[in-house]
């Protein structure tokens, strides 16, 4: 046996532990990157179901792929030019309200409606002492330290849209890309297998990516229903902000499992905030949320999801928290169409495989 000298083995393993490190910061130096790529793949698996249908009607790969991104381009430029206005609008008046909330005389007027409304409704509890403290609270507060925050908060969250806006271009521009080269791209990657396997890699990989697809449609369209619902429902019983809480509910409605409860849980607090909404707005649309959740779940969502690969609840948890962790909102977007797919290669190879030993 052939005894290495010590030296030698001690550099081969410095450096084989600084290649580790260097592969380790290049993937998180990339990782905004990585994230716009891994964004495009999955939208534009989301958009192949619509260009394969289109297909089948007769329209070349080309034409099919330039009428459904045009058609979403279209639905964005369509919301952006009436939806964004009045959501800037809302969110300053929101500023405006809470800073002027904030202020004492305005805060104390806040507190004796709400006692009042209180007292009348639920005469039984004593909140005298509570409304004190809150008062004395309220009072020391320095509002101009308040106002001074709440316009750095602004100036930061005007560089994160900013920031999100060049990367959602970005990521537009990957999707489009991928969308029109899905087909070669599969091929390639096909042509990476033996051709003795080839077939039955070619079978699961068509699954897993119709599956992805349909997932991706299927979520999408929950928020698209939510959000519109939302934004009717809370016109009619005057909530505040109703566009603003709408497109929350969209955004939230795209995070699986607990995404419309948080949604609403976030749109109920903001219409129980005193001087915006009010204890009455709030009960109603808390109930609302209530019958929505139900109905989306027994009626609305497996009708939508059903082309897509159904995974048991426990795994939809585990998957959501375990994305989120290691990839924030896209890994909790990506995890259940990961889960899928792991569950696809289980029920069509492992075990077949198990059952034939």
């Amino acid at each position: 046996m052939k005894i290495h000298n010590p030296f030698q083995v001690a550099l081969l393993a410095t450096l084989g532990v600084g290649v580790g490190l260097l592969l380790i910061g290049s993937v998180q130096n990339l990782s905004t990157i990585l994230l716009y790529v891994g964004t495009a793949l999955f939208l534009s698996l989301g958009l192949d179901p619509v260009v394969s249908f289109l297909e089948k009607r007769g329209l070349p790969r080309w034409a099919a792929v330039l009428i459904t991104i045009l058609a979403v381009l279209g639905v964005f430029a369509g919301i952006i030019v009436m939806v964004v206005p009045i959501i800037v609008g809302q969110i300053t008046q929101l500023v405006v309200q809470v800073e002027q909330l904030l202020q004492p005389a305005r805060w104390n007027e806040v507190v004796v409606q709400v006692q009042t409304w209180v007292s009348e409704t639920l005469p039984w509890l004593r909140l005298d002492e509570v409304w004190a403290g809150v008062q004395q609270w309220v009072s020391t507060l320095d509002v101009g330290s308040i106002s001074t925050m709440v316009g750095n908060s602004l100036l930061t969250i005007g560089g994160a849209v900013a920031a999100g806006v060049g990367g959602a271009f970005i990521v537009l521009i990957l999707t489009i890309y991928f969308t029109a080269s899905t087909p070669s791209l599969k091929s390639a990657v096909y042509q990476l297998v033996p051709a003795s396997k080839r077939a039955r890699f070619i079978e699961l990989a068509e699954k897993i990516t119709d599956s992805v697809g349909y997932y991706v449609m299927g979520q999408v369209s929950l928020g698209v229903i939510n959000g519109v619902l939302s934004a009717i429902f809370l016109s009619i019983i005057n909530a505040p902000f109703p566009a603003v809480l709408a497109v929350i509910a969209f955004f939230f409605s795209l995070i699986p499992l607990v995404g419309t409860l948080t949604g609403s849980t976030i749109i109920v607090l903001l219409c129980l905030i005193p001087g915006l909404g009010s204890p009455t707005i709030a009960l109603i649309a808390l109930i609302y949320y209530l019958v929505y959740m139900q109905i989306e779940a027994y009626v609305i969502s497996p009708r939508i999801m059903n082309r897509a690969v159904s995974v048991p609840g426990s795994v939809v948890v585990i998957s959501a928290l375990a994305g989120g962790a290691l990839l924030n909102l896209l890994g909790a977007l990506i995890a259940i169409p990961v889960a899928a797919s792991i569950l696809i290669i289980y029920r069509e190879v492992i075990i077949p495989r198990q059952n034939e030993r």
